[in-house]
């Protein structure tokens, strides 16, 4: 074997491990740290045809998905629409929107190279290709992620507009669907994702580990979270500002109506008293 390839896609924002295993026959139960591998047998009946000893698939249950040495399209389609049938809410037409290559390759050479498109070992070990795997993974679901929070920015955007142009009502309703989008942001990236735990592995194996540590240091996961984890804390900033004034506002409204009824009140007291 002198290469593998890698085709990482973020697909959904989470998918229940369990209940593909359970339609595929593993019993094993699976935890949200570890990834749900499909190869041989298992994934040609899903496919439908015979697969490559050397081809597989990783399922994570953050929601992206990566085929290791799968280079034909209605190959990844029909496993995806196998997917489909356990996550509906799974887009077939725009499943490639957040997606990434790469390429391992044993090479003469006595340290490990790494670039953005493949990475370069002395000798193949058996941690590479999940390892890899991982990486890619998280780094398309932060991709997604991020995408995700700059549409919460324009949707923010709109109601500082609207502030701007001294409208200074925002219903609860709205308050509420903003906040909602922002908590789920974050949980997506902080407890789905997981970009600050490491696999397994690479606590018993310091090869595993180093390795991984570069790979998610080229491909910046962590200063990726830490600029989510910090708009993240701008956003909620903003909407208590927002909540702030809108409370404000209404709190002033009340004071009015109570000030308008207690002088209707007295003028209906003076109007009886003059009777």
């Amino acid at each position: 074997m002198s290469a593998m390839t890698f085709k990482a896609y973020a697909i959904t924002n989470e998918i229940d491990l369990n209940k593909v295993a359970s339609d595929c026959g593993i019993p094993k139960k699976y935890t949200w740290e570890e990834p749900l591998i499909l190869q041989d047998e298992i994934l040609g009946t899903i496919l439908r045809k015979k697969v490559d000893p050397a081809q597989k698939v990783l399922v994570f249950s953050f929601g992206s998905i990566v085929f290791i040495n799968h280079t034909e399209p209605a190959e990844i389609k029909s496993f995806l629409k196998y997917m489909q049938s356990f996550e509906p809410e799974i887009k077939l037409a725009e499943f490639d929107r957040y997606t990434d290559d790469y390429r391992l390759q044993i090479g003469d050479t006595e340290m490990l190279h790494l670039t953005d498109e493949y990475v370069i070992v002395p000798e193949f070990e058996l941690f590479y290709p999940e390892l890899i795997s991982i990486v890619l993974a998280k780094s398309v679901a932060l991709e997604k992620t991020e995408e995700e929070l700059g549409k919460i920015l324009d949707r923010l955007e709109t109601m500082i507009d609207r502030l701007e142009k001294a409208n200074l009502r925002i219903s609860d309703k709205e308050l509420a669907r903003t906040t909602a989008r922002i908590v789920r942001h974050e949980y997506n990236t902080i407890a789905y994702i997981m970009i600050l735990d490491k696999p397994d592995i690479t606590w018993t194996n310091s090869e595993a580990g180093d390795f991984y540590h570069q790979m998610a240091e080229f491909f910046e996961l962590n200063d990726r979270y830490e600029i989510l984890k910090s708009k993240t804390a701008i956003l909620y900033n903003i909407m208590e500002g927002f909540s702030t004034i809108s409370h404000s506002t209404r709190g002033i409204f009340v004071e009015w109506v109570i000030v308008l009824l207690i002088v209707a009140e007295v003028v209906l007291m003076l109007i009886e008293a003059f009777r």
